[in-house]
């Protein structure tokens, strides 16, 4: 069963009311235990995002991320977040169809994982499923700009804003999803001062991600910030430290240490051969 929901830990409600809040918030994905328990402490939301399915399984993109494994890795993250507000990515092919189908698979993430709320992709066309899970207390946040899920579609991850007509369709999305009740707003790989208009002309918290400083929060995935992805590295991503090398080290050094037979030595054995013998 789900963990209840500990009295210190931030809800819905107050990153609802973190809108221009002199602190932004501290957003990080997580997608097992242990990362989320190192995590949460220094996070506000948790976002138990589908680029799971690159950093964690392979993936080529988001769309194969199933909604089994969401709550499964969702179930994880709930087992060790004690202050962050805890949200998890609704993948796809799970929502778009009908508010009925979003809905449902909703309610199985909030109902199997424990966590606070769900993320789904999608502006002005996403409006009416938002505003009926809003309806039957189900909190989204909404996210818009550059959208993972339509990389196929739109051939690429392709930066948002550049036009004027892009920017215009951007707005609409913003004001849309904000009408329907999403209680905050991703905003990914859009041009900077798109996101920041968005920012100030909507009444809802807005995350940044290849957005804006002046968003109300930013979220990086967290292999990316740790430096465990290697193989492509976006513009809007600061390495805070390269683990992959220091992970590289350590198991140089461990297999140097097996094969010379230098590990484990007797503090890493018990009862071992030579104390034995002395007796």
């Amino acid at each position: 069963m789900p963990e209840q929901i500990l009295p210190d830990r931030l809800t819905i409600a107050s990153i609802r009311a973190w809108k221009n809040a002199r602190a932004p918030l501290v957003c990080l994905t997580a997608y097992t235990a242990p990362m989320a328990q190192i995590l949460d402490p220094h996070c506000d939301i948790l976002l138990v995002g589908d680029s799971i399915g690159m950093a964690l399984y392979g993936m080529d993109n988001t769309l194969g991320v199933t909604l089994e494994t969401m709550i499964a890795h969702g179930r994880a993250v709930m087992s060790k977040a004690r202050t962050a507000c805890v949200l998890i990515d609704m993948p796809y092919g799970t929502y778009e169809d009908t508010p009925q189908q979003a809905y449902e698979s909703a309610r199985r993430l909030l109902i199997e994982t424990g966590c606070d709320g769900v993320k789904l992709e999608g502006g002005h066309e996403m409006a009416e499923t938002i505003r009926y899970l809003a309806a039957k207390d189900i909190p989204v946040m909404a996210h818009i700009g550059l959208k993972p899920q339509s990389v196929v579609k739109e051939g690429g991850y392709k930066i948002k804003g550049k036009t004027g007509e892009e920017a215009e369709a951007l707005m609409e999305d913003a004001k849309a999803v904000e009408a329907a009740g999403a209680f905050a707003l991703l905003i990914e790989g859009t041009v900077e001062p798109v996101a920041r208009a968005i920012t100030q002309s909507v009444d809802i918290p807005t995350i940044g991600i290849g957005a804006s400083p002046a968003c109300d929060g930013q979220i990086l995935v967290t292999e990316d910030m740790l430096g465990l992805i290697t193989d492509h590295t976006p513009k809007f991503v600061k390495k805070y430290v390269n683990l992959a090398e220091e992970i590289t080290k350590a198991v140089e050094t461990y297999a140097a240490d097996v094969r010379s037979r230098a590990f484990p030595d007797e503090s890493h054995t018990y009862g071992s051969a030579k104390k034995a013998k002395a007796q």
